[in-house]
Order: structure tokens, then C-alpha cells, then sequence
């Protein structure tokens, strides 16, 4: 004989209120989250410019780290730029670009035309009258390949759709700092 016991049989679930509070907290999140995803765009540009700031430090350190100038070319029609060594007064792209295991021919080229940059191109080079950035041994930025003459204060434009960011580069220093056109 089977005896049943006093205790009411507890169910493990959600209540009404419960599963009401769930929906409720979920669509205020969703009306928060929304409205901010729609400058999305925007990062996307601003990855492009981090970028290239990036890797304006990178051949910077480098050229103090090895004590060897460097540069960067910067090709506004390909809408993308190479990072090279200077070996002696010339720049010579296909024989001094410098190692990257991921690049295109294992050389180190950013091409902007990616999706991850979001329609970001380069639209204006003023790097002492041309399109290169050379930083000599010390990391300081010099007018021309072979040069000890110091940089001018310089700068590249990157542009999108959704805005515009000018990179400056120090004379003298090679500090280089960003500022929003628009």
C-alpha cells in the first residue's frame, strides 16, 4: 500500500511575472542598444585611421629599434600605403618593403579598400611635398630618403562617407595626433 505524503508536489518553472519581467528588461536593452549600433559606420572609419596611426608608431619604433630609416609610402590611387626600410638614398617599393607573414607577398601593404574600413580612402598626402614618411635612425622625421634635414609638420587625410580625420605628424618629435574634420 502506497501512502501519499502531505507535501504539495513543488514544479521547477517560471512564473507569469517572471517570464513578464524577462520581456520587459529585454526590450528596454533592445531600445538602448539600437539606436547607439546605428553610428556602426563610423567605427569603421575609425579603425582605418587607428590603423594607420599604428603603424606610423610601428615604422617609427622600428627605425629607433634597429637604428635604420624607415617609411611609409602612402599610394592615394591603390587607396593603400607600404611600410619599407631605407637602404641608402632611394626608395625602391619592390625590393624594400618591409616583412609581414600575412601581407600580399609576405610584404607589409595596408590596402584601405577592405570591407573592415568601411569605404575608407585616403584623400590627401602632405608629407613634405610628396607621399612618402621617412623617419630617420633616431625615429625623427626628415624631409626626403638619405636626408638629415628635418621634416616639416605633415599629414594624411582619411576620408569616408561618414567623416573625415586628418593624422598629423610633428616636425622634429614625430608625434602624431588625429583630429576629426567634420
Amino acid at each position: 500500500m502506497f501512502r501519499r505524503s502531505a507535501q504539495p508536489v513543488l514544479r521547477s518553472g517560471y512564473t507569469l511575472i517572471e517570464v513578464l519581467v524577462v520581456v520587459v528588461v529585454m526590450g528596454i536593452a533592445g531600445a538602448v542598444v539600437l539606436p547607439s549600433m546605428s553610428g556602426a559606420h563610423v567605427l569603421k572609419v575609425q579603425a582605418a585611421v587607428r590603423s594607420v596611426v599604428a603603424d606610423i608608431t610601428f615604422a617609427q619604433m622600428d627605425a629607433l629599434a634597429y637604428q635604420e630609416p624607415r617609411g611609409i609610402v602612402f599610394d592615394t590611387d591603390a587607396n593603400r600605403y607600404t611600410l619599407i626600410q631605407i637602404t641608402g638614398g632611394e626608395v625602391d617599393l619592390d625590393a624594400d618593403a618591409l616583412y609581414d607573414p600575412k601581407g600580399p607577398g609576405q610584404r607589409y601593404i595596408v590596402d584601405l579598400d577592405k570591407a573592415d574600413f568601411g569605404g575608407a580612402f585616403i584623400s590627401e598626402v602632405d608629407l613634405n611635398g610628396g607621399d612618402t614618411l621617412i623617419f630617420d635612425e633616431l625615429g625623427g622625421p626628415v624631409a626626403s630618403a638619405g636626408s638629415d634635414e628635418i621634416s616639416t609638420s605633415s599629414s594624411v587625410t582619411i576620408s569616408s562617407p561618414n567623416g573625415r580625420f586628418r593624422i598629423d605628424i610633428a616636425a622634429f618629435t614625430g608625434r602624431v595626433t588625429v583630429v576629426r574634420l567634420d
